[in-house]
């Protein structure tokens, strides 16, 4: 999971570091380049000063880029208007001068710039189809996030950072063949903010049947975590999972219950439940069952008039 932020809180720009490289911004006006096989590359709009474009522009005019490993790609233009699509579509058209991709963001953008629910994606099949060597791609925003079933024999680590996942990208990720996927993290979100996929469209992702080199599965942030949770106790996939996350969501003592009298965890390394709404006595049961499994039950939340909240949402 990525670090909570008392400022950004889950919404960071990965200024400093990504894929364990250190980030370099890239703008128009920079003259002074690192070697780019050692960094993250960082484009974004300088709002008044340049668009986003324009970087793009001085990022292939003056680096190398095809000893580029990883790119993060911060805010566009009126990114709360203005959909990803043009930056996806710029991607792939350019594919060919970034034979080392390996990691790429789209949409990091704090909370300062928009809020997450703000920012106006599009379908990043593209980027899938037009990367072959691809391993991480991490995507942060919802609202008009598109995906189509593909199969990507690369692809190690898959992530959406979002306060509303569409069900059909939920059904596209389950449609998917990704035989190298180690790495699955969806921030499912609420359906005030899009997020309406059920625990029926995550069947295929929970039978594991098209992931066979999964390790970690995250479904979190979800306004029916229990009901998720629930599903999961009896889920095929997490035999063969060693790190669990049913993190920042409204998950209570009901989800909690269904856990432990589910399948054995005990082979699991970590399991993460922060941000919940689990009384102390469930937390210490959940502890006690799991000896040997580091179980996060940080983040203890209490209800507002029976109202539960989800730690991402707008």
């Amino acid at each position: 999971m990525i670090p909570y932020d008392p400022y950004f809180g889950y919404q960071h720009r990965y200024e400093e570091s990504y894929a364990g490289l250190p980030v370099v911004e890239i703008a128009p006006e920079e003259e002074e380049i690192p070697d780019p096989a050692s960094v993250a590359v960082r484009i974004s709009s300088g709002w008044d000063d340049y668009d986003i474009e324009e970087a793009f522009d001085a990022l292939l005019a003056r680096v190398d880029t095809t000893k580029v490993p990883a790119l993060v790609i911060g805010g566009w233009e009126d990114c709360y208007e203005t959909s990803s699509e043009h930056l996806i579509g710029l991607l792939a058209d350019n594919a060919a001068w970034f034979p080392g991709l390996r990691s790429l963001f789209l949409g990091a953008i704090s909370s300062d710039e928009a809020e997450i629910s703000w920012i106006q994606q599009s379908d990043v099949t593209p980027l899938l189809e037009a990367f072959p060597r691809l391993e991480r791609l991490e995507v942060r925003g919802g609202t008009g996030l598109g995906l189509r079933p593909v199969t990507h024999e690369s692809l190690r680590m898959l992530r959406f950072e979002t306060g509303g996942l569409p069900a059909k990208v939920v059904r596209a990720v389950g449609a998917c063949e990704l035989p190298a996927l180690e790495h699955l993290e969806m921030w499912l979100g609420v359906e005030n903010y899009g997020g309406d996929a059920t625990v029926a469209d995550l069947a295929p992702i929970l039978s594991g049947e098209r992931l066979p080199a999964l390790r970690h599965l995250g479904l979190q942030d979800s306004e029916i975590q229990d009901e998720i949770v629930t599903a999961v106790a009896s889920a095929p996939v997490v035999a063969r999972l060693e790190s669990l996350a049913l993190s920042m969501g409204t998950l209570t003592d009901a989800g909690a219950e269904a856990l432990l009298g589910g399948q054995p965890l005990t082979h699991l390394h970590t399991l993460d439940l922060h941000h919940h709404y689990l009384t102390d006595a469930m937390a210490a049961r959940v502890a006690e069952a799991l000896p040997g499994v580091e179980v996060d039950l940080s983040g203890k939340e209490e209800p507002v008039h029976d109202w539960r909240y989800v730690a991402v949402s707008e």
